[in-house]
């Protein structure tokens, strides 16, 4: 019950919390909430509402973002000694305050100095001029940043001859957009929210909305008022997916949201092997949409010959659950007219990643879920930029328009833009970090991000920042990877905000709706630059014989060489005043049973579960969010969880199975690393622990990743959980 009332009266106190920490702002603050789009997750608010449902929107995250738009500027005399400021943690760090002025720290100096912004740029574009284009990489964070800085970005990247860009999409989605290109021919989600109220059912498999996506709780509850039911497919059975208080609608603020109606718990990893158990069933059953088949797709009988070769004991055995909970999905779903089908993270970050999207995909084309009023496959954004950094070109694998490289799309590209475009792919942001360890990059420029901090391995990646001669870091507040060492230079440089940015900038939600973000009035921090002008006079400083080919007048300008450079986002040249968007691809994609692939119809993937077994005595690991946003921690307590950042979530028959009470100090142990914490017994599938992200890094090991997307494999570490004679404090 005091859990369950915390929940109710959390989102209260958060508004108090901003209006607090903004106090010496709060009219600007105001502007930011009530003017801009917002800068947390993909799903898109204008000022306090949206294009959805009517009333304020607005959540917890938003609130706790907003304090880095406001806040003034750091005492650079604070770092005079980075030895000092290691022992800080992210968010300790981020408190100091904005970035006010360029810093450069040299081998062996203990911290760092002031240096002009001429200084600074002439001596990144004296580095660049010295080195190949395949010793350069860029990498791009998806919050807050908007997609006028990918396009530059990826342009600019391409001018110094280098495909080596990427951004935070990599460790989110990539699976998802690479499998629904493959198999839909769209890299985006299908559908629109409002198709959510009113669906039948509403699927949420290894997402957690309620922690990670809060503002989509509003549209949950709605749907719940117009008769939806909701399933939940996951290894944990996550507290605010039990219930839910919206506190912008009254009945929920009263007495709370019953959220899902039927949970199906499996094992990490499970995914393929109970969606194709639920399959099974559909086929023996003719639960399945034979004419959306036969008219629509392809690939139907190679499908259902790959599943007859799959025993229902083997599925069972994979997917942690048994034929009769996969019978009860396949019955819920063959009696429902419409569905939609929402994934995040625990469906993502797997070396099988793209697989099991195209298992989700499988199942929405078996009954013909796709392209009609409430139906839907939605691969649910966590970054506000995610969606658009893809799209824009920053990638390294694709140009703008998620076209793929080749000799003869670079040359198309060459043309457009009137300077040569490499023809090769480039790093993967893993691949980038592999790359610098073994001395092979010699210059890093990182727009935001926290790298040491978000990819396996933390103290591999570390070692490898440590040994690029250059690393550049743009941002807007300090963070650990800024303080790594240098091999030789590193440079801060301040950027602004997104609320900042002279003459406005769009992003591009999950429902693929571009939002036009206008300037909003403020204070501003003299020395603070658009990370996009930087990166222009970087590109005119190293090719000035290409300066007019590179130089935009404005970020309207920017949006028109957008318009013409990738065809489904025209119109956004014609987006210029606060509320103005349009959604590419219109309300719903697939209409018709229409797809742009080859053959013009969506594609069914057989499908082999992968089958990893966990010896004796081990767990497989799987991490969820607290309080944060990304790596972004605001606070040690996860209050829908009712859980702290040191605790090790297990299920209760592991615990009395190891003899652990909880509270108990344990050791996590991983062929990486270890991590000292307390045990917790929670909703969790046997042979599973769960523990926080991005702490848990220290035990995933690097180097696995899906083959078809470079995904990071953050699921695939194997630990071991010990008592611990040396507990936490």
């Amino acid at each position: 019950m005091r859990g369950e009332r915390e929940r109710q009266i959390s989102a209260y106190l958060e508004v108090l919390r901003a209006v607090w920490e903004n106090r010496d702002r709060l009219g600007y603050a105001w502007r930011i909430l009530t003017q801009g789009v917002c800068d947390g997750c993909a799903l898109g608010t204008s000022g306090l509402r949206d294009w959805t449902i009517s009333g304020i929107h607005l959540c917890w995250i938003r609130l706790r973002l907003l304090r880095l738009n406001t806040m003034g500027p750091l005492d650079v005399r604070r770092l005079d000694d980075a030895t000092r400021l290691r022992a800080m943690s992210e968010s300790e760090l981020r408190r100091l305050g904005r970035l006010p002025m360029p810093l450069v720290r040299r081998r062996g100096e203990p911290g760092f100095r002031p240096i002009a912004w001429d200084d600074a740029l002439e001596l990144i574009a004296e580095r660049v001029r010295a080195t190949a284009p395949e010793r350069i990489a860029f990498y791009v964070v998806s919050r807050g940043t908007v997609n006028e800085t990918y396009y530059v970005a990826q342009k600019v990247a391409r001018l110094l001859g280098t495909n080596h860009i990427d951004n935070s999409a990599r460790i989110c989605h990539a699976p998802s957009t690479t499998a629904l290109k493959q198999t839909i021919g769209y890299a985006a989600s299908t559908c629109s929210y409002r198709d959510w109220i009113g669906t039948d059912w509403l699927v949420l498999i290894g997402s957690d909305l309620a922690n990670n996506q809060p503002v989509a709780m509003k549209y949950i509850h709605q749907a719940k008022k117009r008769g939806t039911r909701i399933a939940v497919i996951n290894p944990y059975r996550e507290p605010g997916l039990e219930r839910y208080w919206v506190p912008s609608a009254l009945d929920s603020a009263l007495f709370g949201t019953r959220v899902a109606d039927e949970f199906f718990p499996i094992r990490v990893g499970g995914d393929i092997a109970f969606l194709n158990g639920v399959l099974k069933h559909l086929i023996a059953n003719e639960w399945v949409d034979r004419a959306f088949i036969a008219q629509h797709t392809e690939g139907w009988e190679e499908l259902v010959r790959a599943l007859q070769e799959q025993s229902f004991e083997h599925l069972e055995r994979l997917s942690g659950t048994t034929r009769e909970r996969m019978l009860d999905f396949a019955r819920l779903y063959a009696r429902a007219r419409t569905a939609v089908f929402i994934w995040s993270m625990g469906v993502t970050m797997h070396e099988h990643g793209v697989a099991n999207v195209k298992a989700i995909v499988n199942l929405a084309l078996a009954r013909g879920m796709l392209g009609r009023p409430h139906c839907g496959l939605v691969a649910i954004r966590g970054h506000s930029g995610v969606q658009g950094g893809a799209e824009m070109g920053a990638v390294p694998n694709q140009f703008p328009g998620g076209l793929s490289i080749t000799e003869q799309s670079a040359e198309r590209l060459a043309a457009a833009w009137g300077f040569p475009v490499p023809a090769w792919r480039g790093y993967f942001v893993a691949e980038m970090i592999e790359a610098a360890h073994r001395g092979e990059l010699d210059m890093l420029y990182l727009i935001g991000s926290n790298l040491a901090g978000v990819l396996p391995d933390s103290q591999f990646v570390q070692e490898a920042l440590a040994r690029i001669p250059l690393r550049v870091h743009h941002d807007i507040v300090l963070n650990p990877q800024m303080l790594v060492d240098p091999a030789d230079t590193v440079l801060i440089l301040p950027a602004t905000t997104r609320y900042e940015m002279a003459g406005g900038s769009t992003e591009t939600t999950t429902e693929r709706r571009i939002i036009f973000n206008p300037e909003i009035p403020g204070p501003r921090l003299p020395e603070a630059r658009e990370e996009w002008r930087v990166l222009v006079e970087i590109a005119r400083r190293v090719r000035p014989e290409l300066a007019a080919k590179i130089t935009f007048a404005s970020t309207e300008a920017i949006r028109e060489e957008i318009a013409r450079l990738v065809p489904f986002y025209e119109g956004i040249q014609n987006l210029r005043r606060r509320g103005d968007q349009i959604q590419w691809g219109g309300p719903r994609l697939g209409e018709g049973g229409r797809f742009p692939t080859p053959s013009g119809r969506a594609r069914f993937t057989p499908l082999v579960p992968p089958d990893r077994d966990v010896p004796a005595g081990r767990f497989h690991l799987t991490t969820r969010r607290g309080k944060q946003f990304n790596s972004m921690v605001f606070g040690d307590r996860d209050g829908l969880a009712q859980a702290r950042r040191e605790d090790v979530i297990l299920a209760p028959e592991d615990m009395r199975r190891l003899g652990l009470c909880d509270g108990d100090p344990i050791l996590v142990r991983s062929e990486s690393g270890e991590f000292r914490g307390r045990a917790r017994s929670g909703p969790i599938c046997p042979g599973v622990v769960m523990m926080y992200w991005p702490e848990a890094n220290a035990l995933i090991p690097r180097g696995a990743c899906d083959p078809e997307c470079g995904m990071p494999a953050f699921r695939n570490a194997i630990v071991e959980v010990l008592p611990d004679s040396a507990p936490t404090a």
